[in-house]
């Protein structure tokens, strides 16, 4: 579940809010993306909430970043607009709120929680200045 379609809009809307010279409405950024509109306009509310980007009313309103590329990381932009952190695995790091109430015997449960820290930092590192690059 570490990339559902929700952060896979944010992230491409974040690409193209980057390159954009003025803000962009959610119809635009709809129509360039072949998103749908609704589920992209909760994507970017979500994106202005976690104040990742900086919305503008009006005729010319829209859309624009409100942070340096540099200073998005995609671990925010995914807890963003998914709610919470994007988790690899149903395990919780917290032996208390395993799904399965299983994790004082489960053999596997500290190397996937080890795994989840990697991937949470590797995304705190990774920044939209990142993925402009490639």
């Amino acid at each position: 579940m570490l990339i559902t379609r929700a952060s896979e809009y944010a992230i491409l809307s974040l690409i193209v809010l980057s390159k954009a010279k003025d803000p962009l409405d959610s119809e635009t950024l709809s129509r360039e993306l072949f998103i749908s509109k609704s589920f992209l306009a909760k994507i970017l509310q979500s994106l202005a909430k976690a104040d990742i980007l900086k919305s503008y009313k009006g005729v010319n309103g829209g859309f624009v970043l409100n942070k340096k590329p540099t200073d998005i990381n995609m671990l925010s932009v995914m807890t963003s607009v998914e709610g919470k952190a994007p988790a690899v695995f149903e395990c919780s790091p917290s032996v208390h709120d395993c799904p399965s109430n299983r994790a004082e015997i489960c053999s596997i449960c500290p190397f996937l929680n080890k795994l989840q820290g990697k991937i949470d930092f590797f995304l705190s590192e990774l920044s939209l200045a990142d993925i402009l690059e490639d």
